[in-house]
């Protein structure tokens, strides 16, 4: 990258980092991510964001290396429904397995070579007793000894570290009320840390750039009932289905998104937070809150809506009927039920342009971010059908979107068949954005 690109990529990272400071992160990394050269990498990034104020919880794996410890003592691994099945004679060595990478991962986080990135990061890392545990026991049959599942999480004392400014490593152990020790899954308890804390992201590494669908391409987004959808529907298997699980229950219970990035992309956790595209598969929660397309019902709730904004003449009026035969162009943002917001896309193929049009968010909701999502979800579909810019007209609104990266443009500058049918008479503004 050139010196200007250079420049122009970091100061357009600004608004992502002040979205991201003072949120809590939990990221999750498998053993095998521990054991590549990129790991060295992903370090230098958590250090990174550390230091521009993002609270981290890091969840970690070994199940390469307890292999690889059971296998040197002789001992054999048996599996039951992704679960290895962990022995009392097993533990202590699961125990030694972990110790150590729990050991070499916060050495690496402790450098401070003058050389590299980390020096001077100082970064404190705490480690300890925050995940209590509870067995797995007996499923059709097979005991699974000391493999458990996470009972609680002691949030205020993550909460606590947390606002010292310490990351806090989790490993994959869990202890009972009666001093027990359990070998747990790393997902699981990246999946119920995140959700205990209402963490802002949930961060999951894999070996492959994200989630794949059958033909071998990259799944960008899946909303969390698309993604139970699927796997209800055997569609993912294996690792893939145990990792979008997790993405599934730790949305179903209030966390805003999951990703699932790659340890052998250098870079990918900041791709994925600090750039619009990303790098990996986005999984976002929609329990009682989303951005979906219209649907003829939702008619009475858009008129609701937009009525107020009508009479300030701020949107153009639109009969209920007028609504009705249009309702193909609309999304809505929908919460517990209710119509909080609306947008519709017009296209004018001819152009490769589309309208942002009859774009109304609740007041109530205006500053939660809703009038984002929408434009997002609106953008989207305008690159779905291959439009290579979106205007918009507006009377009152035209710093919101400038700030959202709209220009002002002549009005001659509109398609001819939507000049052809400008109101002169509201004088309205058009702006537009490069797709």
């Amino acid at each position: 990258m050139n010196a200007n690109g250079w420049l122009r990529g970091f100061r357009h990272s600004s608004p992502y980092i002040n979205a991201h400071r003072g949120r809590t992160l939990v990221l999750t990394l498998p053993g095998d991510a521990i054991s590549q050269q990129n790991f060295i990498n992903i370090v230098h990034d958590i250090a990174l964001l550390s230091s521009l104020g993002v609270r981290l919880v890091v969840a970690f794996g070994a199940r390469s290396q307890i292999q690889q410890r059971l296998q040197d003592a002789g001992l054999e691994s048996t599996f039951a429904r992704g679960l290895r099945i962990t022995t009392e004679q097993q533990l202590p060595l699961v125990m030694e397995a972990i110790g150590g990478l729990r050991a070499y991962i916060e050495s690496q986080l402790s450098m401070g070579l003058i050389s590299s990135p980390m020096h001077n990061a100082r970064i404190r890392v705490c480690s300890g007793n925050y995940v209590t545990a509870k067995p797995v026991g007996v499923l059709d049959g097979v005991d699974f000894g000391y493999t458990g599942k996470v009972r609680r999480v002691d949030v205020s004392g993550i909460e606590k570290l947390l606002d010292q400014g310490q990351i806090v490593l989790l490993p994959p152990m869990g202890f009972s009320p009666t001093g027990d020790i359990f070998n747990l899954s790393y997902e699981d308890v990246g999946s119920q840390v995140a959700a205990a804390l209402r963490a802002e992201k949930l961060m999951m590494f894999i070996d492959a750039q994200g989630l794949l669908a059958a033909e071998g391409t990259l799944v960008r987004e899946l909303s969390a009932a698309q993604a139970a959808d699927q796997l209800s529907a055997g569609q993912v298997t294996g690792h893939d289905a145990e990792l979008l699980k997790a993405a599934c229950d730790a949305c179903v219970k209030g966390v805003r998104r999951a990703h699932i990035i790659s340890y052998l992309d250098d870079g990918a956790l900041l791709k994925e937070l600090f750039t619009r595209d990303g790098s990996g598969t986005l999984v976002s929660g929609d329990t009682y809150e989303q951005i979906r397309a219209a649907r003829v019902e939702d008619v009475g709730g858009i008129t609701n809506l937009i009525y107020p904004l009508e009479e300030q003449g701020i949107l153009v009026r639109r009969s209920p009927e007028m609504l009705e035969t249009e309702i193909g162009h609309f999304v809505v943002a929908e919460r517990d039920g209710t119509i909080v917001g609306c947008a519709a896309l017009y296209p004018y193929g001819q152009d490769d342009a589309g309208e942002l049009s009859c774009f109304a968010v609740d007041p109530n909701y205006r500053r939660a971010g809703r009038g984002d999502e929408l434009l997002a979800m609106i953008e989207q579909q305008a690159r779905a059908q291959g439009f290579q810019r979106l205007f918009v007209l507006t009377t009152q609104t035209e710093h919101w979107f400038r700030e959202r990266d709209f220009k002002a443009m002549p009005v001659q500058s509109l398609p001819e068949s939507r000049l052809a049918v400008y109101n002169t008479q509201r004088n309205s503004k058009v702006f537009c954005k490069a797709l």
